[in-house]
């Protein structure tokens, strides 16, 4: 699937700062880089989060990060991509959809789960994030909606979990742009989501 483009991804106000001190030893402070990384992915996009914002929401100097993850791109694949991977593990297939809207609709309430959700498909949109690992975020995805497709036919489950997947993204981007546009209210937007998700995900029927 080719990913959905991310102008405007950038364009929500950045997660204010949070006052924290200098963890003490190197897992609370790759803990704290992480954390601090993982929360400005989901709400800025991975294209307006810098090293050095997260660095001062973290409480650390920024060499650090580079210390522990190398560079922001490392960091991003130790604090989401990997988390994305283990949720998807976790997560039982049949709530994934519910999952991954609800991190679309309500990503400042979610919980750690729904962050890591919308980091991923903030992310996925991305020009910038390395084309191995947007392949790689795109690709499970993609694997784990077609596992929730009811046909036989493996290529028409994989479209219909990548139209699903672009259709998420393309929500993701409008209520990052539009925040006050019809989408930003996930009560209008959940029930048809989950229909017409539904009618998608079911079996193709002959016209």
């Amino acid at each position: 699937m080719t990913p959905y483009p991310a102008g405007g991804a950038g364009v929500r106000s950045a997660a204010p700062p949070v006052p924290a001190s200098r963890p003490r030893d190197s897992a609370a402070t790759r803990k704290a880089l992480a954390d601090a990384g993982r929360a400005l992915f989901a709400t800025v996009g991975y294209d307006a989060t810098t090293v050095r914002a997260i660095a001062d929401r973290a409480g650390v100097n920024q060499s650090l990060l580079f210390r522990y993850f190398g560079s922001k791109e490392g960091l991003f694949s130790a604090a989401v991509l990997d988390k994305a991977t283990e949720l998807l593990a976790e997560v039982p297939r049949e709530a994934l959809l519910e999952r991954t809207l609800a991190a679309v609709l309500d990503d400042e309430h979610g919980g750690r789960n729904a962050e890591t959700l919308m980091a991923v498909l903030r992310a996925a949109g991305s020009s910038r994030v390395a084309e191995d690992i947007r392949v790689r975020l795109c690709a499970a995805y993609s694997t784990a909606f077609a596992s929730l497709v009811d046909t036989d036919d493996p290529a028409d489950a994989e479209v219909r979990a990548d139209l699903l997947l672009a259709w998420l993204l393309g929500i993701a981007l409008n209520r990052s742009v539009l925040h006050a546009g019809p989408l930003h209210d996930p009560r209008v937007v959940r029930d048809h989501v989950m229909r017409a998700a539904t009618t998608l995900l079911g079996p193709r029927r002959s016209p």
